[in-house]
């Protein structure tokens, strides 16, 4: 059974993992709705969508796989993200809006249950997206909303304006990819661990009740490929065998149950469509690693505690 947490300070309740439709253009339309059937049937009815994803044919191809009708609606919970334009990014009024109306009429529904804006606009005005967002939820087509790839004071400039609390922050972060982790460790030390390039994200959005929604958790680098099973990695590979033989899952539930274990209680996106992957994800939801377990995974990964 997938458990649930709050998202953000709303009353939304939503599974532990999320399911990330980046990658649903390259599913037919057989398996695309194999898919989603078997998300659903994993407990799994949070997914995480964006309007440039495979240039809209994602949602599309989503709406379609769900057969979306207003009694299927109901049983899903539906996030998307708007903002990235080609060639720049784009958060103001206007776009918010168009973007909106684009990504409803592809996902054949009346309402969003969140939306995000997607990688941070240097020309942001945050008097534009207030009034993008207040005239969105007074319209009923957003009920909650966020930001992804943010850091916390880009958030309180959005927030001296924005009226809506931002219910998630949707953030790279992995076992690979852990420097909001790992900065706060290796506080005042002079290694390249303690070096904060995000502004204590984690910390921050943990204080003000934001949900962090980790992408691409199973990836290292920047989309440079998964660590697990990669030659690269012999030591995380083999403590997270380890620990998922006697756990008696597969590796890919201890990296999502390892995200699970902070007591942030974050929301990890699953990118995949391989439809294995996705169901050992969604196992994470049942599996409880130990302190002794979470900070042995991290130490494989090449993290030194200080």
């Amino acid at each position: 059974m997938m458990r649930t947490i709050r998202l953000g300070t709303s009353r939304l309740e939503v599974p532990e993992v999320a399911v990330g439709c980046m990658r649903m253009s390259s599913l037919d339309k057989a398996q695309a709705e194999r898919f989603v059937q078997t998300a659903l049937e994993a407990g799994a009815n949070f997914f995480d969508h964006a309007d440039v994803y495979g240039g809209g044919k994602c949602e599309e191809i989503f709406s379609d796989a769900v057969h979306m009708t207003a009694s299927t609606r109901e049983q899903l919970i539906l996030q998307t993200k708007c903002g990235i334009r080609s060639g720049s990014f784009d958060f103001s009024k206007d776009h918010i809006l168009t973007a909106v109306e684009g990504s409803l009429k592809r996902l054949k529904t009346e309402y969003l249950d969140v939306l995000l804006l997607h990688r941070p606009d240097a020309l942001v005005e945050p008097e534009e997206v207030a009034e993008a967002f207040s005239q969105l939820e007074n319209s009923g087509k957003v009920r909650h909303f966020g930001v992804s790839n943010q850091k916390p004071m880009q958030i309180e400039l959005l927030k001296k304006y924005v009226t809506q609390p931002l219910v998630a922050n949707q953030l790279q972060l992995s076992i690979t990819n852990a420097t909001m982790i790992s900065n706060g460790i290796n506080v005042n030390m002079g290694n390249e661990a303690a070096v904060d390039r995000d502004g204590s994200v984690l910390d921050y959005c943990r204080l003000k009740e934001i949900t962090v929604q980790p992408w691409s958790p199973f990836q290292f680098g920047f989309f440079e490929g998964a660590f697990l099973g990669n030659d690269q990695f012999p030591q995380l590979n083999q403590k997270i065998d380890q620990i998922a033989k006697s756990h008696g899952v597969s590796d890919t539930t201890i990296a999502i149950a390892w995200l699970l274990r902070h007591p942030a209680r974050m929301q990890p996106i699953i990118g995949t469509m391989n439809l294995t992957r996705l169901k050992d994800s969604c196992r994470a939801s049942g599996v409880d690693l130990s302190r002794e377990e979470w900070y042995e995974i991290y130490r494989a990964a090449g993290n030194v505690l200080p």
